[in-house]
């Protein structure tokens, strides 16, 4: 019996070691492309860093809320348990947790045709994350992109911040999620997921479907001050970031005083005039049109005058979500209760599953 579990772990382990260098098509396609209505299960997270900005809401949230109506099965969750992998005031971090969850809502994420619930209320997220942290081998893992990046920023990266694509992947699988709402910076992560699913089910059989990337098609919202770089929270410079509880005077002075160039004329060059073509984006995309057309409608504008415009169409579409996330704060305890309601459906999807990787893995 010794001699028959020996040869069962050197093959996992083998084939761990290998899975990964095998040469495989990455299943993903464009949320856009997806029409009509499909069977398949969504699952995406957000950390609870505060109110979003328009960045999150644009290249994210608005397609969250679009896939409500898609799908047969939507989970989002607030990932708390990712967000701890940096110092976190505890009483900042509940409070960013429900304002997160107000903003949400807020933005049209429906708790009738979703599951909205906080991570760390379900624990078998971290009970699976430890078992499939047992097939991940460590190459694996410090070959990822965000581990180097993030680690050589924090000079010395903490042991949650190099396995949490594992605790990533535990998100998805525990609840046989079928389609990921992601970046092109998380792919490789999803394909740890993928990686990981197909392992457990060469060890011990099939339970895992292996989920497809859903790729955003919306443009990368940059920084109003520096064009070079994506829209953040953390930019020190005030007037880069523009957030969902932001009033219209903010909106119109952050865009006024957004980066453009010397050339009057409005036109869209994401190489030569990333400032202008910044604005043209966002213009676009909050306003449903193409980039071509709100540049022939901006025919005769110089970039001073276009500007006013931009933030004419930013402050409309911004303004609805800025009230309602106000008015949702203003009421702590519904916004517990929905938080509360969404964990105990994510739960009783996640413990069967859970149930069901015990008995396989031998615990029970």
């Amino acid at each position: 019996m010794a001699a028959s579990m020996s040869r069962n772990m050197n093959r996992l382990l083998g084939f761990i070691q290998t899975s990964t260098l095998k040469t495989r098509s990455f299943c993903c396609q464009k949320a856009s492309e997806v029409k009509g209505f499909h069977e398949g299960r969504v699952f995406s997270g957000i950390q609870p860093t505060g109110i979003p900005h328009l960045g999150n809401y644009l290249g994210a949230l608005e397609s969250w809320v679009a896939m409500q109506n898609d799908y047969s099965s939507v989970l989002y969750s607030i990932v708390d348990l990712h967000s701890i992998t940096q110092p976190q005031n505890p009483e900042s971090l509940q409070n960013n947790i429900l304002d997160m969850a107000a903003s949400l809502l807020a933005c049209g994420i429906d708790p009738t045709r979703s599951i909205l619930f906080q991570q760390s209320v379900v624990s078998e997220h971290a009970e699976l994350s430890w078992i499939l942290g047992c097939l991940t081998s460590m190459p694996r893992l410090r070959h990822l992109p965000q581990w180097k990046m993030k680690s050589k920023q924090k000079n010395e990266g903490s042991v949650g911040l190099y396995t949490y694509p594992v605790l990533q992947a535990a998100d998805i699988l525990l609840y046989k999620s079928t389609f990921v709402p992601v970046g092109e910076d998380q792919i490789q992560h999803l394909e740890l997921a993928q990686d990981l699913a197909r392992i457990f089910n060469n060890s011990y059989g099939e339970l895992f479907p292996e989920p497809r990337a859903l790729l955003s098609s919306t443009r990368k919202v940059k920084s109003l001050r520096d064009p070079s770089c994506k829209m953040s929270k953390s930019d020190p410079q005030k007037l880069a970031t523009i957030f969902l509880t932001d009033t219209p005077d903010d909106i119109v002075f952050k865009i006024r005083r957004a980066v453009t160039d010397f050339t009057s004329e409005v036109t869209f060059d994401p190489v030569g005039r990333p400032g202008v073509a910044n604005l043209v984006s966002i213009h676009a995309t909050v306003t449903g049109q193409t980039v071509e057309d709100v540049v022939r409608l901006a025919t005769g504008l110089d970039t001073g005058k276009y500007k006013s415009v931009v933030a004419e169409a930013v402050v409309q579409r911004l303004e609805p979500i800025r009230i309602e996330i106000q008015r949702l704060k203003a009421d702590r305890s519904h916004l517990e209760s929905v938080l509360a309601k969404g964990a105990e459906k994510a739960r009783s999807l996640a413990a069967p599953v859970m149930q069901e990787v015990r008995k396989r893995v031998g615990f029970s």
